[in-house]
């Protein structure tokens, strides 16, 4: 109740971080770990990280990257693979290599030299677009037609209603 603060909008996977390669620290060679990984210091090889990747502002990684999710503040120099997941590149990051991911976020500043590909998405925005816009058009087209059936479902029934009523006044007559 008092000083204890429950913020439901972190992300789970930056409140687990289970490897900190503190600032300063620099690993010559490769790193590989089964949980979620921070880097502020230097990694001088391939990291393959099981979980998230954190690189903070200070962090540099010169190596292929493959982990499930990353959110790069520092510098990668080679290419990141995270087909199940998403990579995120803040103001201050920066990715020399390409990119593998189902998702991607690229802030305003930030640099990205190399090409990205998209992992599992079946259709592109504009496709799903053309779609929706030809299944509206055919719904539009499905109700003005019932509505006109309905019309002259209505006419029908009314000169069939001044039919009847001509015919049984001229057998009065």
């Amino acid at each position: 109740m008092f000083g204890l603060k429950n913020d439901n909008n972190v992300d789970p996977t930056l409140e687990q971080v289970g490897t900190i390669i503190g600032p300063g620290a620099v690993l010559d060679g490769p790193l590989t770990t089964k949980d979620s990984t921070r880097i502020d210091g230097t990694v001088k090889g391939n990291v393959t990280i099981s979980g998230a990747l954190i690189v903070g502002g200070e962090g540099k990684i010169g190596g292929n990257v493959s982990c499930v999710n990353a959110y790069i503040a520092g510098e990668i120099t080679g290419n990141i693979s995270a087909p199940q997941g998403k990579v995120e590149i803040s103001d201050t990051g920066k990715v020399i290599g390409d990119v593998t991911c189902k998702g991607i976020v690229i802030d305003e500043n930030a640099v990205f030299q190399g090409k990205c590909d998209m992992i599992g998405v079946d259709k592109s925005s504009a496709e799903i677009a053309k779609e929706r816009a030809a299944a509206n058009k055919d719904s539009d087209s499905t109700a003005e037609s019932s509505e006109d059936s309905n019309k002259s479902e209505g006419s029908d029934s009314s000169s069939e209603a001044s039919k009847e009523s001509s015919d049984s006044s001229s057998e009065s007559k």
